[in-house]
């Protein structure tokens, strides 16, 4: 159990026990590991980096923040710090398409967090107050206790995933893709996705498509 402690750093200590007063917080820190990242990517995130925006040392940084993957779990929970719950309305579809769209408002205002949202989450004291809200919209609902878990993982997942799209949408990539199976439906050798196009040509852009999918998506984890 307390090596599980020791890896999870809100259950940890703001600062080493040894060593100077402190100078920094960990919320300093990761706003300004979220301003780099904000303005130059995921990959410009280093305890260097950071400490240089700070002002100070490299070193000073690990008495506060023991690794980057620390960092990094502190970035993805600050923003859900940026949420607004209200109290439930009673209808629970409303309700979690309401935090789906600032789940995406939130994503496209830090173009570096869906991919840490899909690739490593989290849960921090702003996530658990998140969870705490979504289990609160679903308290009335029938579903047992592991599926309102997962309609949670999956609303944050699947707006992660929408929010990618969208970025990539901006790309000349998904451009040449899509011309790409324009091609392939046109020559016909491909009859589902020729009858695909045919029905309801793809434009690349799940802005429309969102709420719907969402909803959909929920309403089979839910049951």
């Amino acid at each position: 159990m307390a090596g599980q402690q020791e890896s999870v750093i809100w259950m940890r200590p703001e600062q080493a026990p040894v060593g100077r007063p402190a100078e920094r917080s960990r919320a300093e820190i990761t706003a300004a590991a979220v301003e780099l990242a904000d303005h130059e990517g995921l990959e410009a995130v280093s305890m260097r980096r950071v400490a240089s925006v700070l002002g100070t040392g490299a070193a000073s940084l690990y008495r506060y923040v023991a690794t980057r993957d620390d960092l990094l779990d502190l970035m993805t929970d600050s923003t859900a710090s940026e949420y607004s719950l209200p109290a439930p309305s009673g209808d629970w579809q409303p309700d979690l398409l309401a935090i789906a769209r600032q789940a995406r408002q939130i994503m496209r205002r830090h173009p570096w967090l869906p991919t840490l949202v899909i690739s490593r989450p989290t849960l921090g004291p702003h996530g658990v107050d998140l969870l705490e809200h979504v289990l609160d919209v679903l308290a009335d609902h029938p579903a047992d206790p592991t599926r309102k878990v997962e309609a949670f993982a999956l609303l944050s997942g699947l707006t992660a995933l929408f929010v990618q799209n969208e970025m990539a949408a901006a790309s000349t990539s998904l451009t040449r893709q899509s011309a790409y199976l324009r091609h392939v439906a046109a020559a016909g050798h491909h009859p589902r996705i020729t009858a695909l196009f045919a029905a309801s040509p793809p434009d690349g852009n799940p802005r429309d498509r969102f709420d719907a999918v969402l909803t959909r998506a929920l309403t089979g984890v839910l049951g």
